[in-house]
């Protein structure tokens, strides 16, 4: 009786240990799940934040945050609000073109403010509708600093809460086992009835005891597993989320195929024990020879079973070490299938980086072509300028030509009259001082022209080098235009290629993780099979014993019955 229900304890204990290593196991397989899902959007935050605080410019935010938007399909906006609102010359952005309201404040919503307060790391909204779609989700956003370190904006991500549901359905333990997401308070993130969501509570609903475990005491942080009564009860919360994980079940839909074999071993022990003590009343009822051959033939059959038991346990013990390895090997695979998506990610990353800065630069290269281009123009039109002005100075030529003719022209007929006067005498004397004067005059007219067509030779002179050296300045421009052309061509493909290389690591990294996740669950297999079998060893070792006990009963009656024979002769 007492090795009864020590096999009773043991059994149950053992059942406890796998129930709530498979509990373990399911709290471990939802956070990893629910990482999966939430954690890349997270990641893109911090990569867009600091893509943002290198380049404010409207156009390049708004081409970054529907690039983003592309990759992660899980999020139903992503949005990028300024520091100042709208009424203060700010504005906000996302990859939708969504309008808002005039007068929506983005800087007066809740997730705005605890991007703000959480000053630079990750922060989580409550549920709550996203306009203008009424869809439940929740908001991720991240302060954005520039390189100054002063606040400039909040960059964010709803995510659909409908993709929790997803997640925790995909999950599948038992059929009376239930796994939902909760806030701090047991209200429901998820649920299998959509109207629970966020209406009903999980404490108000669930078999948990709940005077000794209040909410504040079952939300407050830590992991717990445990049974209570024909129940079994888990909580985890899920990363630094404010969210957790609860899971709870009939501890029978564990138990019976345990319970099968235990309980078949236990009889057997019972049946064997239950035996000896029939033979052992037989044998006292007759001849001493008789219950020799009785006690000799159940020591034999104790030895038998001792040796079938030890063989058991040896090869349970065997395939616990060859389970072991394996698991090993699955570990380091798992570490490295994780090492190689960090690797991955961080590739990811550099390419959306450069890629950021190719966008940036080819917005430099169009503004100096741009430049350029208006340089060449201003130059084309000085150059047609200072043709037009040597135009005008041939015409001043002509009419320094027409005034210096007229001089000579005057100078002659001055001489002249200078002849006519000194042939009339004195009464000529006034008209020769005139006739000289204007003589006078007439030369001072040349001369005047022979230095105004000396200048004028000099201007064209400058003119002509001015325009040979415009038009070669025009011809560097046209060339530099070019060059600035072809590298904003190069720099296209450049950024093309980037953003090849960033959507094919993405791929790659959503392979490995996936892989690394079935990985996970092989793993959390080969452990429960390997407690099984640990498990199942433990008994096959507690049966040897038993009948090592019941060996020696045997060998102790059989002495008993030799010295009675002894006795009687």
């Amino acid at each position: 009786m007492y090795t009864c229900i020590s096999f009773t304890f043991i059994a149950n204990k053992i059942i406890e240990a796998a129930i709530l290593r498979v509990v373990d196991g399911i709290n471990e397989k939802i956070d990893g799940e629910v990482r999966l899902t939430f954690e890349p959007p997270a990641i893109a935050l911090d990569t867009l934040a600091d893509a943002i605080s290198t380049d404010q410019n409207p156009r390049n935010i708004s081409n970054l945050v529907k690039s983003a938007s592309k990759s992660y399909p899980q999020c139903l906006r992503i949005s990028y609000g300024t520091a100042a609102t709208r009424r203060q010359g700010g504005y906000i952005l996302s990859n939708d073109d969504w309008e808002s309201p005039a007068d929506f404040d983005h800087t007066a919503t809740d997730w705005f403010k605890g991007a703000k307060d959480a000053n630079g790391k990750i922060f989580a909204s409550e549920p709550h509708a996203v306009q203008p779609s009424g869809e439940t989700c929740i908001t991720f956003a991240r302060s954005v600093f520039n390189r100054q370190n002063e606040f400039i904006g909040v960059i964010s991500a709803d995510l659909m809460l409908k993709n929790l549901s997803e997640v925790i359905d995909k999950i599948k333990v038992s059929s009376n086992t239930t796994i939902n997401l909760v806030d701090g308070t047991g209200t429901y993130l998820t649920h299998k009835d959509p109207d629970a969501i966020l209406q009903k509570n999980y404490m108000d609903e669930g078999k948990l005891d709940k005077k000794k475990y209040p909410a504040a005491l079952y939300f407050n942080g830590s992991t717990k597993a445990f049974i209570q009564g024909k129940y079994f009860f888990a909580v985890r919360r899920i990363g630094v989320s404010p969210w957790f994980a609860v899971v709870d079940g009939h501890v029978a839909d564990f138990t019976s195929t345990i319970n099968k074999y235990l309980y078949a071993i236990i009889s057997t022990v019972a049946v064997l024990i239950l035996a000896c003590v029939v033979l052992n009343a037989v044998t006292q009822t007759k001849t001493n020879k008789r219950e020799k051959k009785v006690s000799d033939k159940i020591f034999t059959e104790m030895q038998n079973l001792i040796v079938a038991a030890k063989e058991n346990a040896a090869t349970a013990q065997d395939q616990s070490a060859a389970v072991k390895e394996i698991v090993a090997t699955m570990e380091d695979n798992t570490a490295q299938s994780e090492n190689i998506s960090k690797k991955i990610v961080d590739v990811a990353d550099v390419a959306k980086n450069t890629s950021g800065d190719v966008v940036t630069g080819v917005t430099y290269l169009e503004e100096n072509v741009k430049q350029l281009t208006e340089i060449a123009e201003a130059n084309q039109k000085t150059i047609d300028g200072i043709k037009s002005l040597g135009d005008r100075i041939e015409n001043i030529w002509d009419i320094v030509t027409l005034i210096n003719s007229v001089a000579d022209q005057a100078k002659i007929i001055a001489f002249n009259a200078e002849l006519e006067a000194s042939s009339a005498g004195e009464a000529g004397r006034n008209f020769h001082i005139v006739a000289t004067e204007i003589r006078r005059l007439a030369d001072g007219i040349i001369d005047g022209t022979k230095e105004i067509k000396s200048k004028i030779t000099e201007i064209q002179q400058s003119s002509d080098s001015l325009i040979l050296a415009s038009e070669s300045g025009t011809e560097k421009i046209q060339d530099g235009v070019e060059n600035a052309k072809n590298l904003e061509k190069r720099f296209t493909s450049i950024k093309n290629a980037s953003e090849v290389t960033a959507g094919s690591a993405g791929e790659i990294t959503k392979i490995i993780q996936q892989q690394a996740m079935a990985s996970e669950q092989i793993l959390i297999t080969l452990k429960q099979i390997a407690g099984g079998i640990e498990n199942f060893s433990a008994a096959t070792e507690n049966i040897s014993q038993a009948s090592q006990n019941l060996k020696m009963i045997a060998g102790e009656l059989a002495q008993q019955h030799e010295n009675a024979a002894v006795e009687e002769e």
